[in-house]
């Protein structure tokens, strides 16, 4: 699991072409998909452009798990991996823009990344329960991994990063593009086809 974990943590950046191919071969769009589905990936990326703003850029590292910090200010605060729900997200809004197979393809996506994700999670949780040790194991019982339920975290295991939007916003520059790029595919084939 772990083995499959690093793989999957390494190739992150690809495993969504398969989706995407699928979606642009099969994609149905409509006013309201367009719309609704619009809606989804904006709030997944305002999540990631929040999140990569406290993180910093070495959320985009491919090289392997780890971290400088143990972040756990504004959306760490609320959920431990507030990146991977963004992606989720990003992926289940532009399901819904193409609205290919619709709703089995975004299903599927949404199935297979919360699966990709898990696996990623469990061998950065290593790290971070192996790097930051008590400190961790009190952000855990204090913030779940997937679903939002935060309890107050105890002054003695918050970040004190400063929230940097210029910097969040450069590193989100690629997930910026990608969801720019496939919005604009789906909005030709919308007016052309």
């Amino acid at each position: 699991m772990e083995k499959l974990g690093n793989i999957l943590f390494k190739y992150r950046s690809y495993t969504p072409l398969p989706f995407v191919f699928l979606m642009i071969l099969f994609m149905n769009p409509t006013p309201m998909t367009m719309i609704t589905g619009f809606l989804i990936l904006l709030i997944g990326e305002s999540i990631r452009i929040w999140s990569v703003s406290y993180a910093g850029s070495e959320t985009r590292t491919t090289s392997g798990v780890g971290g400088s910090n143990l972040v756990t200010q504004g959306p760490y605060a609320i959920i431990r991996n507030p990146l991977y729900w963004g992606n989720i997200m990003m992926y289940a809004g532009i399901g819904v823009m193409s609205n290919a197979l619709f709703p089995i393809l975004t299903i599927v996506s949404v199935l297979y990344f919360t699966f990709q994700y898990y696996l990623i999670i469990f061998n950065e949780e290593g790290y971070l329960r192996i790097t930051y040790k008590d400190n961790f194991e009190t952000y855990c019982s204090h913030v779940h991994r997937f679903f939002p339920f935060p309890k107050t975290l105890p002054s003695g295991i918050k970040s004190n990063l400063l929230f940097d939007l210029k910097d969040g916003l450069k590193s989100e520059k690629r997930s910026i593009q990608a969801a720019i790029i496939i919005s604009i595919i789906i909005l030709l084939k919308f007016i052309f086809f």
